[in-house]
């Protein structure tokens, strides 16, 4: 981690912009070199654009930088769906003024309305989940831009270019001192074993996620789960739940009140949940590599042993690729094994 820090201090020094990808593992502090980028921007009165996938992405992001930055006098805004159309505006019109060091919000940042004038550093996190077409737009943002990408899981075409050198590549591979790694197992579903291990992780006093990724069929699983549970508060959330009902699930299973959290893949990144240690994934064989990397990565992140559990359905042929991704992420449970599925991911992809 502190050679990252001073690849990226160093590179804001040079003449030629920086296009830097930091890539570590989930949870080994790669926010931490973003937040050093950031103080070093806005020292220098730029202001920074810090991107995210989700919204439930940016709104963590912002608490954090909150925290950290605004005692320096870092004047820091938020921009998600999750606000009013008026708040939006006037938001807007702080940013081209100048009176905001620091904007975090999520694609809405590339719209055409949003303006940044005095933009000097873009910092996009989890930058496997933007398309060639937003890469491009930020490209057009402005000439001369620093650049820094993180990224757990970087994806076969980032890997690459950063392989043939087109950029330059930071990996943090030490682990923080407390964690463990997370026991992961494939096995055939069957509703007896998830009771069993839910029954389990709750009487430990812990949190489980339970990832359904069919938004149709969501609700029925969450009530079959109640059937099992009937004295534990159990909710579901995916993208397509109207904000309010998905900001107050999401705070209210931060807070410790939603034992069983049913969700999509909504979770993916960047929910950081310390008393969450288990998570049970039914479909895995329908996710992608560094998708089912990720969101193991959820759990795990206190001082507690977890366990992710990838419950394939009865009878189903694995094709082989799905075979050889489940197989790749139950053999490395490793801690910062994260490049090394990037680059398996690469190979299952014929490159």
């Amino acid at each position: 981690q502190k050679k990252a820090i001073k690849d990226v201090l160093l590179d804001l020094q040079q003449n030629q912009p920086m296009d830097r990808l930091i890539c570590g593992d989930v949870g080994f502090g790669k926010t931490e070199v973003a937040l050093r980028a950031i103080v070093r921007a806005a020292a220098s009165s730029k202001q920074v654009v810090f991107l995210c996938p989700t919204t439930v992405l940016s709104d963590q992001h912002y608490i954090t930088t909150k925290e950290r930055l605004f005692p320096l006098g870092v004047r820091i805004a938020l921009l998600s769906r999750f606000q009013t159309k008026a708040k939006q505006k006037k938001l807007l019109s702080d940013l081209i003024s100048g009176s905001i060091d620091l904007v975090i919000g999520t694609h809405r940042l590339l719209s055409d309305d949003v303006v940044v004038p005095n933009i000097g550093l873009l910092i996009i996190d989890e930058e496997h989940r933007f398309g060639v077409k937003h890469k491009e737009k930020i490209r057009a943002l402005k000439k001369g831009l620093d650049v820094l990408s993180l990224s757990a899981t970087p994806i076969p075409r980032t890997l690459q270019q950063s392989l043939l050198g087109i950029r330059d590549i930071s990996r943090i591979e030490t682990p923080p001192t407390t964690r463990k790694p997370i026991n992961t197992v494939v096995e055939y579903f069957s509703w007896n074993r998830v009771v069993d291990i839910i029954e389990k992780e709750l009487l430990r006093g812990g949190q489980v996620y339970f990832l359904h990724n069919n938004v149709q069929s969501i609700s029925h699983q969450t009530n079959k789960l109640r059937e099992y549970f009937p004295n534990e508060k159990i909710e579901y959330i995916h993208g397509q739940l109207d904000s309010r009902t998905l900001e107050k699930n999401l705070l209210s299973f931060f807070d410790g009140v939603i034992s069983v959290l049913v969700c999509s893949t909504i979770i993916e990144s960047g929910l950081d949940v310390s008393n969450a240690n288990c998570i049970i994934i039914t479909n895995p064989q329908n996710l992608g590599l560094s998708q089912l990397y990720q969101i193991r990565g959820r759990v795990g992140r206190g001082y507690r042993q977890a366990n992710c559990y990838l419950f394939v359905p009865q009878k189903t042929k694995l094709s082989e690729k799905a075979y050889r991704r489940l197989k790749t992420l139950e053999r490395h449970t490793s801690l910062g094994s994260g490049y090394s599925i990037a680059s398996n991911d690469l190979d299952i992809r014929g490159a």
